[in-house]
């Protein structure tokens, strides 16, 4: 982790925009006195499993995973953080440790703010307490519907699933089909809740169809519409453990 020593208000108005707006100016001096900006490495731990909460995170550029590690060792991916977004403060707003990890992506720039200081906010603005209300209520239900698509659907819906909100969180690239985050196969894994093996074989299957196009890290999608279809369909009927039936 490399800290950041020249940073100024804009800056962490720019990283912070719809916290930023609700404050008051000598909230904002307070939050500017209190911030400090991080840059992680690619893969690079931000906070770990059991780990008491000291700070709540911004990301300000780059992207961040989260994820929980399972009984059996594997990892699942609850959710990928974009730019602006704010993570890191459900278990510090819980008052418990850390139920999940976070690492970077890429390389990555992280605007840090301590829990205390947050939670002053909170105390004395109640726009910021409505704030991180919705954010966990959206939270919540992104969690729910994790767990129904992990648990109804079969491997192609998942992965087709998983493609569609890796577009809708970070976009594509100029040429309008190529996800603008490149994922190695484990880590696509790791989101729909598979094995490696088994997102290699249906990301081939996708690519066979002319669903999507693989370039080794790079993935186009070539037919969004019929992805759509892919993930709206395939209920699971049966198959082992993790839901991981025929493809």
């Amino acid at each position: 982790m490399i800290v950041i020593k020249e940073y100024n208000k804009q800056d962490i108005a720019d990283s912070m925009s719809e916290l930023w707006v609700l404050l008051t100016e000598d909230q904002k001096q307070y939050l500017a006195e209190n911030t400090e900006f991080n840059i992680y490495s690619k893969n690079e731990l931000i906070y770990i499993e059991a780990e008491s909460p000291k700070y709540i995170y911004c990301l300000t550029k780059g992207k961040v995973k989260v994820f929980k590690s399972g009984a059996s060792g594997r990892t699942q991916i609850v959710r990928f953080i974009r730019p602006t977004g704010m993570f890191g403060y459900r278990a510090a707003f819980a008052d418990e440790d850390y139920m999940t990890g976070a690492s970077a992506f890429e390389e990555s720039t992280i605007c840090t703010v301590p829990v205390s200081v947050i939670k002053n906010i909170i105390i004395q603005n109640n726009k910021v307490a409505i704030f991180f209300i919705k954010q966990l209520a959206a939270m919540l239900g992104d969690a729910d519907l994790l767990t129904v698509n992990l648990t109804q659907k079969h491997i192609r819906a998942r992965v087709a699933d998983s493609l569609l909100a890796m577009k809708d969180k970070y976009g594509v690239e100029d040429d309008g089909m190529t996800l603008s985050i490149y994922t190695s196969r484990e880590d696509l894994a790791n989101t729909c809740g598979m094995t490696t093996s088994n997102a290699i074989r249906t990301l081939s299957a996708l690519a066979a169809e002319k669903v999507v196009g693989l370039e080794g890290k790079r993935i186009k999608i070539l037919d969004e519409k019929k992805l759509q279809t892919r993930a709206s369909k395939g209920e699971l009927v049966g198959g082992n453990e993790m839901g991981e039936c025929m493809i």
